[in-house]
Order: structure tokens, then sequence, then C-alpha cells
């Protein structure tokens, strides 16, 4: 990219990642399904050796959404190692999220987007954070939906969880022009590796 294409300003930045987060959206719902499929299970393969000893761990994950990766089996492998579960759930907008208790076969209820939260568990301060990411950098950021929930979160947590972004190898951009606001991931990790910023 030439200097003068750069974003500078907030709202230049803004703007660009409005459009890159539509390209890596449409990108990555253009993934064949099964080939999504093994990605996933590539993913949770690291995930797992990265975040072991899994047994008594709250591991906040979250419910997959346009095309990004399942990581619901590893969920079950978490709960069947004595670990535990939470799901990120939206309480207000632009307010910080909750976690909430959930494990396989507990009932859910539909959340903002539709996205499924769970409907009983209790809130709980997850141990380690997987969030989804639209796109990341080798420094570590991630691009989001553009909401700031997971930044505004993760800032305010009193126990300063271990922050981990999961998505594809193909979402990798040069860099998202981090605003202060926005909080580098520990990790990232993909089908392809883990990377440590």
């Amino acid at each position: 990219m030439e200097a003068r294409d750069r974003p500078n300003s907030p709202a230049q930045i803004f703007a660009w990642r409005k459009e890159v987060r539509a390209r890596l959206i449409a990108d990555r719902l253009s993934i064949d399904p099964a080939n999504r499929r093994h990605y996933a299970d590539k993913i949770a393969l690291h995930l797992s050796r990265f975040i072991e000893p899994l047994s008594k761990r709250t591991v906040s994950f979250y419910w997959p959404f346009r095309g990004e990766p399942d990581l619901r089996p590893l969920m079950q492998t978490v709960v069947e190692a004595g670990g535990r579960c939470a799901l990120p759930v939206v309480v207000e907008k632009k307010a910080p999220l909750v976690f909430r208790l959930w494990k396989p076969g507990q009932r859910l209820a539909a959340g903002i987007w539709n996205i499924p939260i769970p409907a009983d568990g209790a809130d709980v301060l997850p141990d380690i954070v997987v969030a989804p990411v639209v796109g990341f950098d080798n420094a570590g950021y991630r691009l989001g939906y553009g909401g700031g929930y997971f930044d505004r979160t993760l800032a305010t947590l009193p126990n300063h969880p271990l922050t981990i972004g999961v998505g594809y190898y193909a979402a990798a951009v040069s860099t998202i022009y981090p605003l202060p606001h926005d909080v580098r991931m520990e990790a990232i990790v993909t089908e392809r590796e883990i990377l440590r910023p």
C-alpha cells in the first residue's frame, strides 16, 4: 500500500476496516464447508495443546457465526476433561460482555443477532477468553465485527484472562491500524500456526 493510501485519521481507519471486514467475511463464507470443518479441527487441535491442561480451567468460547471456526467439539472436550466452558453474552449495547457458563446439552436462548446464548448459566470470570477474529495482524490485534464488545470487555476484566484470537490463516492482514481502544491478543491461533506476538 502506498503511503498516501494509508488511513491516517480514526475516521479513515474505521472506513478502511469496514471495507476490509466485508471482504474478509465474504472470503470466509466462500470457503467450502468441508474445508471449514477441516480448518476448525486443526485450529481446535492447536488451541487444545496451547491451553493445556484443560481441567480446572474456565474457558470462554463463542457460538460460531457467519463462517467462523466451529469449536463446539473442543468445548465438549474441555467439559469432559473437567474444565468449564462459558459463552459471551451481550446484555446491553455498547457495554462490556458477560460470560455465562454453558455445557453441551444445556438450554440456549436467542441473543443479539440471534446468536445462541446460555439460558440459565451463572456469570463467571473466565481464565481464558477465545475470541473469533474477522482479521488479524502479526502484532496480535484482531479485527472484529466493529461493535467493540471484546475490546471493551477485555479492557475491564479484573482477572486479566489469557486472550486468544482464533480464525483462518487467510484472514491475516499486514496491520489493522490499531487505535488506543484496541486490545492485543496474547496469541492468534489459525489452522496453520500459533502466532505469539
